[in-house]
């Protein structure tokens, strides 16, 4: 959770309109820079210069700072935005977050990890097993997910509208990668081997499982990711209040 902050009420009303366009200047040009820190860089020409320039390792070990940079400036100027109150706020909102949250974690300790020839993110690798597809049965782009449930979460107990704005901004981002990456691998691959490779998986968390069409093998669990979810998420939970400066517990 990020923290909500009241609405000034000291300020002379003649300077009202004058403030609110002054505080969401910072706002709309982070969000600008974070949209165009991401496109730029993704266009082929773009990308092909700067790989020459800083090697693939230099292009990537750059662009991780620099995102995580506009990324940290974001979250600030929607922190500074004016307060403009879409929901009340109620300290059940908190739980959550606080529910999605390990969840998310686990989701992206799979991942990562995980062969996923029908997603981005995994260990090109492993092989996968569309028989025995792991994570990928669970849902089929668990990174997205994981982001996509992150944002989603946070908007709850953050109903102003810079943090709607903003979650809800990586929310759809998530969504709608997971519906572009099915198209694109669907192109790639071919319809007749995307289908056989995601006969067991599903677009949305679970639905392989609740449908009976993915039935995970409970032996091949790896303790060891579950160990690092776990330890991601209780990290995340100590270093909230000193990064955000507002405790995530209820």
């Amino acid at each position: 959770m990020l923290r909500r902050f009241a609405p000034r009420n000291d300020e002379p009303r003649g300077n009202t309109w004058a403030s609110l366009l002054t505080g969401w200047t910072e706002f709309v040009a982070a969000f600008a820079l974070f949209l165009l820190s991401h496109a730029l860089p993704a266009r082929p020409a773009v990308r092909a210069k700067l790989v020459g320039a800083l090697g693939e390792g230099g292009f990537l070990f750059a662009y991780s700072i620099e995102s995580l940079l506009v990324l940290a400036w974001l979250i600030v100027a929607a922190a500074r935005a004016p307060f403009v109150e879409l929901w009340p706020f109620e300290r059940w909102q908190m739980l959550v977050p606080n529910l999605a949250l390990p969840l998310a974690c686990q989701l992206t300790a799979f991942g990562v990890g995980a062969a996923n020839p029908l997603s981005f993110g995994g260990d090109p690798r492993k092989r996968f097993d569309s028989d025995h597809p792991g994570i990928v049965g669970v849902v089929r782009h668990p990174l997205l997910a994981a982001i996509g449930l992150w944002a989603a979460a946070h908007a709850v107990p953050n109903g102003d509208l810079a943090h709607v704005a903003l979650f809800g901004f990586f929310a759809l981002i998530a969504l709608f990668g997971m519906v572009i990456i099915d198209r694109r691998k669907r192109r790639q691959l071919g319809a007749e081997t995307w289908a056989r490779l995601a006969a067991r998986t599903s677009f949305w968390p679970f639905a392989a499982l609740i449908t009976g069409r993915f039935r995970p093998d409970l032996r091949k669990i790896s303790l060891l990711r579950v160990g690092v979810g776990l330890a991601a998420w209780l990290s995340l939970l100590w270093l909230h209040p000193i990064v955000i400066g507002v405790s995530p517990l209820p």
